[in-house]
């Protein structure tokens, strides 16, 4: 009986769902910028590494160049890493490179 008194007062749970929406859209905001402020990051090392020869971080970023992921989609720059990750050694490069060079996109 009580619980159908309370809920007969709706504009309190309105007035609590609203807050929870507010609350719950600002966690979401915070926690997406942070995530991409992380990838971003991930990408500025990849760069670095890539450019100093380090065919693990070439591969890497072969393949976020061709899924277009933190970074804008290239199938000239996947094809162009994975050709330096599979001269230095790398096997899951040599298999990107044909994959890209057999279906002539990413």
């Amino acid at each position: 009986m009580e619980f159908l008194v309370k809920i007969k007062n709706i504009e309190d749970i309105e007035l609590y769902l609203i807050l929870f929406l507010m609350v719950f859209t600002l966690w979401f905001i915070v926690h997406t910028i942070k995530y991409y402020k992380g990838e971003k990051r991930k990408v500025k090392h990849l760069h670095r590494f890539a450019r100093e020869g380090e065919s693990i971080s070439q591969y890497e970023l072969a393949k976020r160049y061709a899924k277009g992921q933190a970074v804008r989609k290239s199938c000239q720059n996947a094809a162009y890493l994975s050709q330096k990750a599979a001269f230095s050694g790398d096997e899951n490069a040599e298999k990107l490179l044909d994959k890209i060079l057999k279906s002539r996109k990413c």
